[in-house]
């Protein structure tokens, strides 16, 4: 893949969830279509609801695919969860929190419909969801490479 593939997904019209998770997928033997399908319902904050930021939570699916185990312990679940907690701390400092609303500085009562927002010169210029994807592409690689 491509270095810059996840923005270039998102900049395609591919939500933020779809353009972090479809990058990597590959890698994990999860081929590009089913990805794109799986990583679809995320974007916008889970289904455009402004809840947990779908590039982050791409993050984590990937960050399970790599480290999560098939068995049930509760010694592998910490394991797990850690690796994310580390992952959501990593995130936060980029920008702020792991919530799409806070990111976008949006009200906690916004409007949630679920029509998408029209991919203008405007919605780059106004907000920060194209560098949140490169960042969590970033964060991704780093973990992939480990």
């Amino acid at each position: 893949m491509a270095d810059k593939w996840a923005s270039e997904l998102f900049k395609c019209g591919y939500n933020c969830a779809q353009a972090v998770f479809a990058a990597h997928a590959d890698k994990l033997g999860v081929d590009t279509p089913t990805a794109l399908k799986l990583s679809a319902p995320l974007g916008a904050g889970v289904g455009r609801m402004r809840e947990v930021c779908g590039a982050f939570s791409a993050c984590a699916m990937l960050m399970g695919m790599k480290y999560a185990s098939t068995e049930p312990t509760e010694e592998r679940k910490k394991e797990i969860y850690e690796r994310t907690q580390k992952l959501a701390e990593e995130f936060k400092k980029m920008h702020g929190s792991i919530l799409c609303r806070d990111i976008l500085q949006l009200q906690k009562d916004a409007p949630t419909p679920p029509t998408p927002d029209k991919r203008t010169a405007e919605y780059y210029a106004k907000r920060p969801c194209l560098k949140v994807v490169e960042n969590a592409d970033a964060l991704a690689k780093s973990f992939l490479k480990e």
